[in-house]
Formats: structure tokens, sequence, C-alpha cells
């Protein structure tokens, strides 16, 4: 069952849909997910679907949410400010915990790309979360628009961006705004994957917002809590040694995997050795069902 829902966040109204499993008894709580989208998307992508409804099988409650400034929720328009956005994903938590059908003590998060550096440093961050599972997430800004961004021309006209940001901000008091792939470049090929009704055009300081941003820094507080670090090991929207570094930060129960026969938008693929890995992942440190 899919039930579309709002929530507070910062006084703003944010959307969600919750998928409930059929075999939900009345009275029962069951584990949950909040499934965080990537940068600009919405709940509505494949991925984000794909996910929700494959947990929701599994027996999880999950909600997908839209993030403020995307997808139907309020606020400013394609104003992605990392911060706000962990903001968000706890609220999505208290909301969730505000559930009669959902274990307040058994909620966790699942990201992709962006929306998987947000549900790392919200793990870190919020001990509520009880687990997190990032897919193609990254720990650091700058050392991930290094990565993106790597002849010194390249990283020239990145910082110039930035820059110039901030000058034009100085100067108009207005946000100079930036197409979506000046700041995460990605493949002709892959752009199919994402959401429909992506923003593709961002404040600079939006920019500025992921440099300065370092899931690096909480990773490690997520423990003893589990972590699931997936990433494609060729991946072409950020780079590979992202997931690495994260690893090397986080502390045990954390596993990291590098597949080789998926990009970039992993769910998306629906392949189905990541399916084995997840279901595998979540039977031995996040079960439906306690032992």
């Amino acid at each position: 069952m899919e039930e579309k829902v709002t929530f507070l966040s910062n006084g703003l109204k944010l959307s969600g849909i919750v998928h409930t499993p059929d075999n939900l008894r009345p009275g029962e709580r069951r584990p949950a997910f909040v499934v965080l989208h990537g940068f600009g998307g919405n709940k509505g992508g494949h991925g984000q679907i794909v996910m929700a409804e494959q947990l929701t099988q599994w027996g999880y409650i999950t909600m997908r949410i839209d993030f403020r400034g995307c997808g139907e929720s309020k606020g400013e328009h394609g104003r992605i400010i990392c911060l706000d956005q962990v903001e968000d994903a706890s609220n999505a938590v208290t909301y969730m915990a505000s559930r009669p059908d959902i274990d307040p003590q058994r909620i966790a998060l699942v990201g992709s790309s962006f929306g998987a550096a947000v549900a790392i440093y919200t793990g870190g961050a919020d001990t509520r979360v009880a687990a997190v599972i990032s897919s193609g997430g990254w720990g650091d800004g700058e050392r991930k628009f290094r990565g993106q961004h790597p002849t010194p021309e390249a990283w020239a006209r990145f910082t110039n961006m930035l820059e110039e940001g901030r000058k034009h901000r100085a100067r108009t008091g207005r946000s100079l705004m930036v197409p979506r792939f000046d700041i995460v470049p990605i493949p002709e090929r892959l752009r199919r994957n994402m959401s429909a009704g992506s923003i593709m055009e961002f404040p600079a300081e939006t920019a500025q917002s992921m440099y300065d941003f370092r899931a690096d820094d909480t990773v490690g507080n997520i423990s003893p809590r589990p972590l699931l670090l997936l990433h494609s090991a060729n991946d072409s929207v950020t780079p590979t040694h992202e997931s690495i570094e994260l690893f090397r930060r986080a502390r045990q129960p954390a596993e990291l995997y590098l597949l080789s026969d998926v990009d970039h938008f992993m769910f998306n693929q629906e392949n189905p050795r990541v399916t084995r890995l997840v279901a595998d992942w979540l039977e031995r440190f996040f079960p439906v069902h306690k032992g």
C-alpha cells in the first residue's frame, strides 16, 4: 500500500510516500527506512521507487521523500544546502517514529549519491538512526569535486565559478545560478537515469555547500550501528575512492562492496547481485524480525 504524506522540517512542509507491507498486522510495529534521493532529484526517481518497493517486499515500512526545494516539497526551488537536507532527513525520522505502525527504535536511512552522503552524515549526527545504507556516496566535498573536475583546466573553471558566485552575491544580493552539470558532471549515456523533473540549475551557494560538506567527519559515529557502503568499482559520476575513504574512517560494523558490473545509478539497474547483497546484509545486521 502507498500513502502520500507530508511532514514538517524547519517549518517547511515536505512531501513523502509511505509504502506499507501487505502482511502488516493490526497493532504490529515494523522497522522502517527513509529513502533519500540524489542531487536535485526527487522521490519519483526510478532508483528510489525500486529501493522502496524492494524493502517493502522484504517487510520494512519505507518512506521516500523530497528534500526541501525538490519535487513536491516546499522551500526555495533548487536551493540545496547540505546541512538543510541533513535536517530534512532527521525530521523524516521524527515523522516515522510518530507512526503507530513503526518501531521508533528501528528507523534506518538509505540514500543514493548526494542522498547517500546526507544519510551517512545524518546517521553519524543523529543517534536515533538505526542503520545506514549508502550507494555511491561521498565523504569530502572538495575531494569529490577534485575527482569530478580532474584536469587543471576543469578545476580552475569550477573554483572560478565558486568565486564568481560569492562575488555576485556580494555585489547584487542575489544568487548566481549555474547549470547542474557544471557542478556535477554526468556522462550523456547515464543522464536518462536521472529523476524526471530533476532540477537543472542551482544557486552557486549549493555548489559551495557541497564543497564544504564532510560526511567523513561523522561516519565514525555511526558505530555500533551498522553501515553498508556500496559503490561502483568504476563509477562515472562519484569517484570510487570516496566510499573507500569513508570505510577507512568508519568503525565496525561497517562493510564496503565495490561492484564491477554496475555504474553510478546502482539501484536503477535492478542488478540481481546488488539485490542479493543488500538482502543478505539486512538479514545479518537489520532483520525485519529480531531474533
